[in-house]
């Protein structure tokens, strides 16, 4: 008998099952608290693990029955939940380890509430395939996604012909942070919302405008739920929110510090200033001095001015997290079906591989600054929302590492300043817009607000500031 048992314990081993790892049981345990009837919820798994060298960065999206509340104007709907975007194994195959008292991972997972249609059994799983593009930008940018974020989209959440064509971040509705083995993970939620949504949210604030739809059952309410036959966006359904809004730009600004775009910027060589002025009438704007009317501009506070000052001095390293810290709020670009490649930037100074603080600061005489017409579209929020209220405005090219930051006069840090306005630090341009200029290049810039693409491109011209900016087609 002896000799049987050990003749089959060493050729038939005693498997046993496999620990779950401990980042995930952590993200799990959470899961269970708020489903103890799902214990087994059907998941989107990626079938090669990332660290296999897989398309999909999240290893798991598990897909919860959420009944919500309808007495309160909570419908049912499904809940969506990622598993990667923390650190889930704590061994380095994915992610750095953090110690106990850091970020697990990027420091969040993602979730999505989606309204649950009359008669559905089964969860759709085109939210899934939207949690990995998004957790695909994170992984190739190193930007991490916060509450208060949105992101521009430009095409139904699903596929389909729905208005709901963007996103906006929020914390989830249910999951509160947890503290994992490996750090601490938040739960960003993705909520749905329409294109004047996204605009309002970026020409004043991500948080404020996710209150607005919190009181609004039927765009979301206080569970943020997304319904993609949603037919109308809050402001038709109560035209007092654009009040609101309106209002809030006035008084606050705009907490949007930096959007990840299509820009360049460039120094003409000598001889070539005069050449950006010569007329030519396909491409000439006769710029007009304006009367800035004496509006008084706000000081900022010292802890607004040394968080500026902070993020000025970090400069291009911000690539390592998010570029925009503190209460601003970043916009994230995706475009779709496009090749990224470093040769379809705008001809700009290029990147540089050498390291930020080994990169020489220089003062420039004349520069042109080019975009593409969405993001040139965003520079009268940039000087309304931003620079007026003596804050600051960067543009990150999504295609090299070259970065355009608009700095008001009451910004301190900048590397710019009243007798050189314009000054690089390597790739990264810092351009200071005086106030009395504001004014000035708001009415010039007037028609960005309604831009017409069959005109572009189109160029800005200042002469007597040796500033010029062009416009050219998002397809360029």
């Amino acid at each position: 008998m002896d000799d049987r048992g050990v003749y089959y314990s060493s050729n038939y081993p005693n498997y046993s099952v496999p620990m779950t790892p401990p980042g995930l049981e952590a993200i799990y345990s959470a899961c269970r608290k708020l489903y103890p009837d799902q214990p087994n919820p059907l998941q989107v798994t990626a079938l090669v693990k990332y660290w296999l060298q897989g398309p999909d960065p999240l290893d798991y999206i598990s897909m919860y029955a959420n009944l919500g509340e309808p007495d309160r104007g909570i419908p049912p709907h499904w809940h969506y939940i990622s598993f990667g975007l923390s650190d889930l194994h704590g061994d380095g195959r994915v992610h750095e380890s953090n110690g106990t008292d850091g970020p697990s991972g990027f420091g969040f997972e993602l979730t999505f509430r989606l309204k649950r249609e009359p008669g559905e059994t089964n969860p759709p799983t085109w939210p899934a395939t939207l949690m990995q593009a998004l957790a695909r930008y994170v992984f190739q940018t190193d930007n991490a996604i916060y509450a208060g974020d949105h992101v521009p989209w430009h095409m139904p959440l699903d596929g389909s012909e729905s208005r709901i064509q963007h996103m906006l971040m929020a914390e989830d509705a249910q999951l509160l942070p947890i503290t994992t083995p490996f750090g601490f993970v938040n739960f960003v939620q993705i909520v749905g919302v329409c294109a004047e949504e996204l605009n309002a949210a970026q020409h004043w604030n991500g948080p404020g405008v996710i209150e607005l739809i919190r009181t609004i059952p039927s765009a979301g309410g206080p569970w943020l739920i997304s319904d993609m036959r949603r037919g109308e966006t809050i402001f038709e359904i109560d035209p007092s929110l654009q009040e609101k809004v309106d209002r809030g730009i006035e008084v606050e600004g705009s907490n949007l510090s930096g959007v990840n775009s299509r820009c360049s910027w460039e120094e003409p060589g000598e001889g070539e200033h005069d050449n950006y002025y010569e007329d030519d009438k396909e491409n000439r704007y006769h710029s007009e001095r304006r009367s800035s009317g004496g509006l008084d501009r706000p000081d900022i506070s010292f802890m607004e001015s040394e968080e500026i000052k902070a993020t000025l001095k970090r400069g291009l390293n911000g690539k390592s997290g998010s570029m925009y810290g503190g209460r601003d709020s970043q916009e994230l670009e995706f475009k779709h079906n496009r090749n990224h490649s470093r040769k379809q930037s705008f001809d700009s100074t290029g990147s540089s591989d050498a390291p930020t603080e080994l990169l020489r600061t220089r003062t420039l005489d004349f520069v042109h600054l080019k975009f593409n017409l969405e993001a040139g579209s965003l520079l009268p929020l940039a000087l309304r929302g931003r620079l007026r209220h003596g804050r600051h405005f960067t543009y990150v090219s999504a295609m090299n590492d070259s970065a355009i930051t608009l700095v008001s006069s009451s910004v301190h840090g900048s590397i710019a300043d009243e007798h050189h306005p314009f000054a690089a630090h390597g790739p990264w341009l810092q351009v200071l817009i005086p106030n009395e200029f504001i004014e000035e290049m708001l009415a010039d810039l007037e028609e960005l607000s309604n831009p017409d693409e069959r005109l572009l491109p189109k160029t800005f011209r200042w002469p007597e500031r040796r500033l010029c900016i062009t416009i050219l087609p998002d397809d360029v």
